[in-house]
This record gives structure tokens, sequence and C-alpha cells, in this order.
């Protein structure tokens, strides 16, 4: 029993009934496919690659493009141990293999883990919800463009030789102007800020999209795990990539304009860049791993042919990882000189994050332990990341200890550590996932046997090469090194390590072609090839579009998929097609799923691409030095976005909206609490967190820089774009 609800999205305190929706009568389903069809299919031709805002495409676009840049990373990182594998380094100068280095990691962390999850969950989320698309279908295109374009930045930099070099992490004072002049530093700072626009938004999205848009009767304590993985992911998007955006901007300022904030003899830190970095750069280890881990709680009950042991325990244990993460920062700085107090406390709550850790994959393990395990290919990935993770996980609790961390710090220890939580904690499971989801996107069957030599090679090449680094790391070889002439006792640990790094390489290849076989050979697929119970095999496969041709209603969740399909493909659930000629689907309450109003999508347009764009050509001009024309592109997004907000203006239905026979919601503009609200209450959190780091630096500087505040900067006609872009940053946030 919950409280009644008022048109206002309010309660009047009484209780009411429980959900019950009456079903529709069953409609001809060939023609309600073809009005679905009609009404949310992309449009013909090349103009349906740059309009398209269908969460669908968006969402398999995202994780293609994320699979190319790892490819590329990949390729980079074997021309990191092609170097390596021999003491004198003959195969690369110092400049290029910093270059090399340094975009190896930055693609790795920035331009294909975070998509490739963005990716996943725009691409899952409405299926395994019962919703029709995402909350923000031109936010969520926007979000590619500016993702694709930041992503090409750095890329062309690479080719032309002015990729940024001074490591992923770009700590200053190196990265400062001083010491690394030129534009390679720009081109990082301009080029991720530009991505970390996409990851803000598709943040938005997700947790707008789980807690306005689950099928009605689908409660919050109700939905799919990986649901409330995602709205943990997205929280800590939220919160921790402002921190980032704030240091990067800093920095570019100081280096733009020669503003100071890092440098020690004009009143900086270098040390606040360390802090504001961390305070993203540890939560996106576990923001990397919650997608993961919820592809794992999805995948392994329906292996084991049981439910999952311990929800209430996994989504305690998700709520504690978010609130965690965020205290741990300072792990990365022990060797800094930090006061003995805070590296015990930093240290502590470094092991302390193991707990939630260990509670999950102990309900993985003991629903393993209960049911009965199918060894199939996905189960294969699984058993790999098991291996891996709690061996990169030991590693972790060792670098939390203090003294050991001392020792090991900056080694290459560290990076087998950091590579065995990314690829034993991400990418094995993202490999069970695309096995497992595949059949969805392409309705074929794979073909047999690749996909399980692909999995063998990959395992024994991954432990080859970076179980080794833990002794190379132990025996005091450090990171980011290109030639070790003096020291003969790490190279053949180095040469193993690249012969396994390119076994390695072969296994993602034969992965790969796995797919590229199964999407262009295979034999068409059976609906719900895996057996599993959750909305996203409730529908035709490929899957369509408009994804469901109804919307699951409370009795279609009590049902398995397998006896959902044919109900809700013939219009048996709740707004059976699109008879209206819109794309309608609808918005409920927050926490009990009830039905609250009918949302109207906007259709296909390539405003996002002309943002996206202009956008982009204010960073090309801050790189290129032309701070005078700025103005110009700055000029263009506002217009833009004036053109944006218009076209979310549109008439209200005079009456309310027929969803079910004796069930009539009202349209979006009839209520105070839409998705717009939602959405902005999501950008409230971001820019609450940006000024909180704001006035932290500005704290950190007071106490801890001697000469803070430094002399007055003036404020020169190359600044006045930069105050232009600021004051522009109110518009943004009201008119999406």
């Amino acid at each position: 029993m919950t409280d009644a609800t008022l048109p206002d999205g309010t309660t009047d305190g009484t209780r009411a009934e429980p959900l019950a929706i009456p079903a529709n009568p069953p409609r001809r389903a060939l023609g309600l496919h073809r009005e679905l069809e009609r009404v949310w299919a992309n449009d013909p031709g090349w103009r349906g690659q740059i309009t398209a805002v269908n969460h669908t495409t968006l969402g398999l676009r995202f994780m293609a493009t994320a699979l190319v840049f790892f490819l590329i990373g990949g390729v980079l990182a074997m021309l990191i141990r092609a170097q390596l594998a021999t003491p004198d380094g003959a195969f690369l100068d110092t400049e290029l293999y910093n270059q090399i280095f340094t975009m190896h990691g930055s693609i790795m962390m920035f331009l294909f883990a975070i998509p490739m999850l963005e990716g996943l969950a725009i691409y899952l989320l409405p299926k395994m919800l019962g919703t029709r698309d995402m909350a923000f279908p031109r936010l969520t295109a926007m979000a590619y463009w500016c993702y694709l374009f930041g992503g090409l930045i750095m890329l062309v930099a690479l080719l032309a030789g002015v990729a940024p070099r001074d490591g992923w992490f770009m700590y200053t004072p190196l990265s400062g102007a001083t010491h690394s002049p030129g534009i390679n530093a720009d081109v990082w700072l301009l080029g991720v800020t530009f991505v970390e626009i996409s990851a803000l938004a598709a943040a938005v999205e997700i947790t707008v999209t789980i807690l306005r848009q689950r099928a009605p009767g689908m409660k919050l304590t109700e939905m799919p795990l990986f649901a409330w993985y995602m709205l943990g992911t997205s929280a800590m998007m939220l919160v921790g990539f402002p921190p980032l955006i704030l240091a990067s901007v800093l920095l570019e300022i100081e280096r733009a304009f020669d503003w100071p904030f890092f440098e020690v003899a004009r009143g900086g830190d270098p040390l606040l860049w360390q802090h504001l970095f961390w305070l993203f750069g540890h939560p996106e280890v576990y923001i990397i791993f919650l997608p993961a881990a919820g592809v794992l709680s999805t995948l392994i009950p329906v292996l084991c042919r049981t439910p999952i042991l311990g929800y209430g325990a996994i989504v305690a244990s998700i709520l504690a990882l978010v609130f965690l993460s965020f205290g741990l920062w300072v792990h990365h700085m022990f060797t800094v000189g930090i006061p003995h107090m805070a590296l015990a406390f930093f240290s502590a709550a470094s092991l302390l994050v193991a707990v939630p850790t260990v509670v999950q994959v102990f309900a993985w393990i003991g629903t393993m332990w209960k049911g009965r395990p199918e060894l199939v290919l996905p189960m294969y990935h699984i058993l790999g990341f098991f291996l891996t993770f709690v061996m990169g996980g030991l590693t972790g609790v060792m670098l939390a200890v203090v003294p050991f961390n001392w020792q090991a710090h900056d080694s290459a220890f560290v990076t087998a550590h950091l590579h065995y939580v990314l690829i034993g904690g991400f990418v094995f499971p993202m490999m069970a996932a695309a096995v497992w989801w595949m059949p969805l996107i392409t309705g074929r069957v794979r073909v047999r046997g690749l996909g399980e030599a692909a999995f063998w090679v990959i395992l024994i090449g991954f432990h080859g090469t970076f179980f080794i680094m833990h002794l190379t790391g132990l025996l005091g070889m450090p990171r980011r090194i290109d030639i070790y002439p003096g020291n003969p006792e790490w190279v053949w640990l180095n040469l193993t390590s690249s012969l396994f790094g390119f076994v390695m390489t072969i296994g993602f290849a034969l992965f790969v072609l796995d797919m590229v076989l199964q999407a262009t050979m295979g034999q068409k697929q059976r609906r719900d090839p895996w057996r599993a119970p959750t909305l996203d095999w409730a529908m035709a496969l490929p899957a369509p579009g408009y994804t469901f041709a109804s919307i699951p209603g409370p009795r279609h969740l009590e049902r398995s998929a397998n006896d959902t399909i044919l109900p809700l493909a013939r219009g048996e659930g709740l707004l059976p097609g699109a008879p209206r000629g819109r794309r309608e689907f609808l918005v409920t309450s927050m926490a009990g799923g009830r039905p609250d109003h009918v949302a109207i999508l906007p259709g296909n347009t390539a405003l996002p691409l002309a943002l996206s764009a202009a956008i982009g050509g204010f960073v090309l001009l801050m790189l290129a030095g032309l701070y005078a024309l700025t103005p110009l592109p700055l000029m263009l997004v506002a217009a833009l976005i004036w053109v944006w907000g218009r076209g979310m203006v549109r008439p209200v239905a005079p009456g309310p909206i027929p969803v079910a026979p004796g069930l009539d919601l009202p349209e979006q503009g009839m209520r105070r609490r839409t998705l717009g609200w939602s959405g902005s209450v999501c950008l409230l959190v971001a820019n609450g967190t940006l000024f909180a780091s704001l006035v932290f630096g500005a704290g950190y500087l007071s106490v801890v820089a001697s000469g803070w505040p430094g002399p007055a900067a003036e404020v020169g006609p190359e600044a006045l774009p930069w105050l232009a872009a600021a004051a522009l940053l109110p518009v943004l946030v009201f008119r999406f």
C-alpha cells in the first residue's frame, strides 16, 4: 500500500490500493509493429547516420566506437611492450614513447572504459526497465558526438606528433607551460574535458531513466540489479567528474592566460592538481567496476538457474562502495609528505572499501554454489574475472598499507595491480556481456569454438604479461621509463612480459573476429536463447528500435521473458503502438513505480551534432591560440541552445491520454515533476560538486601555499571568451 498521488505529483497522506492495471484488448500485431516502426525508425540513408536519437542506435554506436578505441589503445600497448623488450629500447625515441605511453592510458580510461559502460547502459536499460527510450534522447546523441569529436582530436594530435606526453594523470608542474611548452598538454586538457561533457550528459540520462521510467509496478527495491549498479555509477559520475573538469580548466587557464594555480613560485601548489585529479581518479576505478559487476549479477543467476543470493546485501554494498570511494583519493599520494594522521585515516579507508566488494564476490560464489552452473562461454569469462580480479584486489590491499606503498609506489608493481583490477574487473565481464547480448544485437548464433579459443589465449597472455610485472616492480623497476641499460636483472622479465603481451593481443583479435563472424555469418537465433527471466529478452531478435510494442505492466513482471514476449507483441500491455504518431512512453513515480504521466519524446534531429560541432570549434580555436575568435562558436552554441529549447515547447493535449482500458494519464505538461525537473536536479548536483571543488581548491591554497594569493592577474581581452563561456553555463543548465 502506498500514499495516493495527486495530479501535481505530491501525496495526500491517504493509502492507495495496490497497483492494478487492466490489460488492453489484443490488436493486430503486424499493424501494431508497422505503426511503431514508422514513428520510431531512424531517417533513411545518410541522414539517419547524423539525425538518429534512438537509444538502441546510439548505444551500439557508443560501444562500437569504444571498441575501436580499445583496439587502438591495444596497438599502442604493444608498441610500449616492444620498446621495453630490450634494455636499450631502440624501437622508439623518448619523445614518441612518452606520447604513446600517455595516449595508451588516456584512451583506455577516457575513450574506452567509460564510453563502453555508457553504451551498454544506454542500450540495455530501457529494455530491462520496460520502457521505450532514455529520458533525453537528444542529450544522448549530443553525448555521443562530443565523445567522438573529443577522441578524434586526441588521435589526430597523435598522428601529427603533438599528442600529450606527460602521463594520463598530467601531473603538475610537469604539464605546466614551463616544462611542457607547445599544445601537447592542451590537447589532453581540452580533449578530455570535451569527452567529460559526454560523460556528464550520460550520467544525467542514466539517473533519470532508472528513477522515473521503470515499468509500472516495478518498485525501486525490485528492479534488476544491473539498474542498481548503473544508478550507483551515474551518481558517482555526477559527483566525480566535476573535480577533474575544474582541474583541467584551471590548468588550461594557467597555460593560456598565465593565471597561477599550480606554480609554487607564483603562489600556487602542484599538489592541488593531484588532489583534484584523484578526487575523480579513484572513484573512476569503481565507476568502471560497478557496471561490470552489474553484468555478473545479471548473468550468474541465469547461468546457475537460481535466484541471486543476497539481493539486499548486494544493494547495500553498492551504496557503500559509492560512499566509500570518495574517501580514498589520498592513497595515491602516500609518498608526497602527507601528515601521519591523514596517512592512517586514508590507509584504513582503503582497507575498509574491500568489505563491500567482498560481499558481492561471496554473493556470486554463493549463487554458483547453490545453483547448477552451465560451463558455456560467458561462464568462462566470469571464471576468468574471479581468477584475475581477486588477485588484483589482494595487491590493492597490499598497496593500502603505507609502508609497503612507500616501497612499491610508482613501480611496475602498481602497473600490474592496475591492469589486474581493470582488465580483470572490467574487460572480462564486458567480454561475457558481449557474448551474452550479441544475439539481442544481431539476432544470430555465434560460430562455435572461436570464442573459447580466444578466451584461453587472452587469459594465458594476460597473466603471462602482468603477473611477471609484479616481480619486475619488486625488483625496483619504475613506471614510465623507456630504457634500462644499467639493470640486467629486469631484461628477461620484460622480454617475457612482451612476448605474452603479443599472445594476449592475438587473443583479443580472435575475440573481435568471433563477433564479426557472428554478425555476418551466424544462423538466425531463436528468441530468449539463454532462457533468461529479465525483460531485455521479452522481444524479437534483433531488438527493434522501439523496444516494446506495448509497455509491460505489473502482471507481465511476474512472468518469465518467454511468457511475456507474445502478449507484449500483440499489444496487451500499456500504450500499445503509436496511434497518435508520436514517440510516447510512461513516466512513473520514483520509488513505487506508479504511472504518473505520458512523456512525448522528440524525433530525429541533427541538432545534437550541430551543437557538438560548435563546442568542438571552440576547443579547436583554443588549441590554435586564436582566443579572439572563440566568441564566434560560443555565439553559435547559444543560438543552437535557443533552437533546442524552442523545440521542447509543444501544445499539450486537452485531455488525458488513454494508456489502458480504465487508465488515462495526462501529458508531461500537466505535471510539475517531469523528466526535465529530474534532469535539472541531477545537473544541480554536478554544478554543486564543481563549486564545492572550487571552494576546496581555494581553501587548500590558502592553507598550504605560502604565497597564495599570488600577484593580481590582469584580465586581458584574450580572457573574455572564457568569461562569456562562464556566463553561458546557467543557460546550458536550464535549457538542457
